[in-house]
């Protein structure tokens, strides 16, 4: 099987951007009300809501920007800041792993491996139920690990 690389599409990067600015603007609203009711002693508030900002900027911009390379020995997942291999033979699962909050729910999937922790899989994650892109994706990833993994 040829490589192929697996990531968000144009529009679910666009999506991702605008949820960006969306988080920024909150926290920007948060950091302004922390400073304009905050007492003498009580600044060190707005520098903890613009750490929060950074770690919450940095997820989504390294989220949006993640992709996944699959191979016929080997997955690999790419990220702004990692690049990390894990042979076919590695894994012992491919599942889709959902996530609940009171704005909503999103879904990733997630590579288990024999010895290690779960790791989720970079370029794959939807917020909308059925989503066909999502699904497609998945069925690559694991019709990849079926073959790899298939005895000759």
């Amino acid at each position: 099987m040829p490589e192929i690389w697996i990531g968000l599409d144009i529009a679910a990067r666009r999506r991702n951007w605008w949820w960006t600015g969306v988080l920024t603007l909150l926290f920007a609203g948060m950091a302004v009300a922390t400073e304009a009711t905050a007492t003498t002693g009580r600044w060190w508030w707005g520098g903890v809501v613009g750490v929060l900002w950074l770690a919450s900027l940095f997820y989504m911009i390294n989220r949006g920007y993640g992709r996944t390379l699959l191979a016929p020995d080997r997955i690999q997942f790419s990220t702004l800041v990692s690049r990390r291999a894990i042979p076919w033979s590695e894994i012992t699962g491919i599942e889709p792993r959902s996530h609940q909050t009171r704005g909503g729910a999103w879904w990733e999937v997630r590579v288990y491996r024999a010895r290690g922790r779960s790791l989720a899989i970079p370029g794959i994650f939807t917020s909308r139920r059925g989503d066909e892109v999502f699904e497609g994706n998945l069925a690559v990833v694991r019709e990849y690990w079926a073959r790899a993994t298939a005895p000759e």
